[in-house]
Formats: structure tokens, sequence, C-alpha cells
């Protein structure tokens, strides 16, 4: 054996330890591009394993006790799963510098990408920009579709927030009601202030604004939109930007016998019950385990393959819309914890 054949047979050894054979970087991706189906296979999952071994994800998302990131979270769980790689999940609650803190911590541990939430751009900014600094490729997901790029993300995973409290708005116009109150949760969050004016803009009426506690104190926030409820009698639409908050809308409305007309963003189990019963007219569904999945998928891509997706744009995962003609079918894909 020539020393060229030996350096050869000893430079391939160590490429496969190190799982990144040209192989298995295209049966990663192959099975990627094909779908779910074909990562079931032994074969194929055997050779994503080795591909994928020494790849770790951080993911930072705010919210922390709001129900709608369980979800967001089993997507990362499998996205993880299906790749052979590991994903740590970290959440904030709604507290800026917390988050920012967070990534920073995510920054030190010297991943192999970070996917966040961008609830307030700016406050998260100076720890983003470490990230690249230390050539951690960043996808950012569910809020941030305005600042992915400054941010110096690959691409954002999610909705358009206007496009979606549009959509809300409409559908609450063709119901033909006056006067909507919509509930924000969070103080400061772009993409609550984004729905809000996208849903204003297009329903044409009245519409009057309530921040509420939110998902840290539900009781308090009943009795929030009940006040309201009783003190203005005219309100006969309720819009919640939070399935939780939703479903407190409708309970509170049930409480004063208040007849308006309930709908809410995302999805939770009571509130999916509730519209399949025709007690709630529809949710707004951004299919946020997509935005736990595909960042995870999105970065061991670029890794792999230098693959960079959504050309400058953000890759969405909704609006979609949940009513009584769909219902059914979303409550159990919501008990697997996929919706």
């Amino acid at each position: 054996m020539s020393d060229q054949d030996h350096d050869a047979i000893e430079e391939e050894r160590v490429e496969e330890e190190r799982g990144l054979t040209r192989r298995d970087v295209l049966v990663g991706g192959g099975l990627l591009m094909a779908g779910a189906g074909l990562m079931g296979t032994p074969v194929a999952a055997a050779a994503t394993r080795r591909a994928s071994a020494t790849w770790h994800y951080e993911v930072i998302t705010h919210g922390a006790g709001d129900l709608f990131w369980v979800v967001c979270h089993n997507g990362v769980n499998a996205a993880a799963k299906d790749l052979g790689v590991t994903a740590t999940y970290s959440e904030s609650s709604n507290d800026p510098q917390k988050q920012a803190q967070l990534i920073d911590t995510a920054v030190a541990k010297k991943p192999s990408g970070i996917a966040t939430s961008v609830p307030n751009a700016s406050a998260i900014s100076d720890s983003l920009k470490r990230a690249a600094q230390a050539n951690i490729p960043i996808i950012t997901l569910n809020s941030g579709e305005t600042d992915f790029q400054k941010l110096g993300a690959i691409t954002h995973v999610g909705q358009d927030e206007v496009v979606a409290g549009q959509g809300a708005g409409t559908r609450f116009k063709t119901e033909g009601v006056k006067h909507l109150l919509i509930l924000v949760h969070e103080q400061g969050n772009i993409g609550l202030e984004q729905r809000f004016s996208g849903a204003k803009a297009t329903f044409g009426g009245n519409v009057t604004r309530l921040q509420v506690t939110g998902v840290s104190d539900l009781a308090t926030t009943q009795n929030e939109i009940r006040a309201k409820l009783q003190a203005d009698k005219s309100i006969d639409a309720i819009l919640g930007l939070n399935p939780q908050v939703g479903y407190t809308a409708y309970q509170a409305a049930v409480s004063v016998k208040s007849t308006a007309k309930v709908a809410s963003f995302d999805l939770s189990t009571d509130l999916l019950k509730a519209i399949a019963a025709g007690k709630i007219l529809f949710a707004v569904d951004q299919q946020q385990y997509l935005q736990g999945y595909l960042p995870i998928v999105f970065l061991f891509l670029n890794n792999t393959n230098a693959n960079t997706v959504g050309g400058g744009k953000p890759v969405l995962t909704g609006p979609g819309f949940v009513d009584k003609s769909n219902a059914t079918k979303v409550i159990a894909l919501a008990a697997k914890g996929t919706r």
C-alpha cells in the first residue's frame, strides 16, 4: 500500500468518526427533503444519527408558563430526536433582560446554533451580536419577523402577525358585530401589537383595547374582563391574543351573561372544545409546533450542508384558522401535543 493510499484511508476514517462523510451528509439532507416518512426507516435513521451526533442547539423563548410554548417545545424535541441531535430549551418570563441573559448563557456553551423568539429586539440584540461574532448560526422564531435580518439570523420562522390580525378583524366584520374588545396580555410584545393593529385595521367598527394581567394570574384577568363588559354593554365581540386569555374571556362573558362573540389567537384544549361546541367562533392558528421543529432542521442543514432558507424572507407557519368545521380533527392532534 502506498503512503498516499494509507493517508487517504486514514482521512476517511477520521471523517467517519466525525460523522461528516459525504454519504451521511447527503443522507441527512435527503431525508429532510424527502419528508418525515423516510426518517422512520432504520437505515436512514442510523445514518442520520451518525451524521449528527456532534450537533447541539440552544432554543430560548419568552412566555414561561404559557401553554402555547409547550407545543413549541414538543416541536424542538421531535426535531432533535428525528435528526439525532441534542437541543436545550430555555424559557424566560415576559422579561427581555432575563431572555438576554439566557442567550448569553447559551452563547457561552458554544452550541451549533441558537434559535430564539424576539418579543423585544433591542433587549437581546447585543446578546445575539455576541452569538454572531462567535460564528454561531441564529434563527428567530415566533416573534421577530421584522427584526431577524438586523439581528444576524438566517431566517425567521413564524407567522406575519399583522396579516394574522387582519384576518381576525375581517372574520369579526363578517359576523356583523360593532364593538370589538381586544385583550393585550403582555406589555412591549411587538407581535401582540401587530395583531392588535391588524385586527383594528380591518374590523371597521369600534375597537377598544384592554391591557390584562395575562396567564400569570387568570383569575385576575377574568375579573378585569368582567368589569369591562359590565361597564360597557355595547361590547359585542372579544378577541384574545392568547388561548388561555381567549378562553378566560369566554368564561368572563358567560359569567356576566354577555352575548359577546369570542375568538382567540392560538390553540388550547379548552378553546378547541368550545369552538367545536359552537361557543367560541374561531382561533387563529400559527402552528407553533413548526416554530419549534423547523429551526432545528434549518440549523442542522446549515451546519452540515451550508444551506440557508427563506431567501431573505421569513418562513411562514400561519395564519390558519380553526373553526367549527375543523376543530374536531385538530382536537385529536392537540391531544398528541402537536397542535
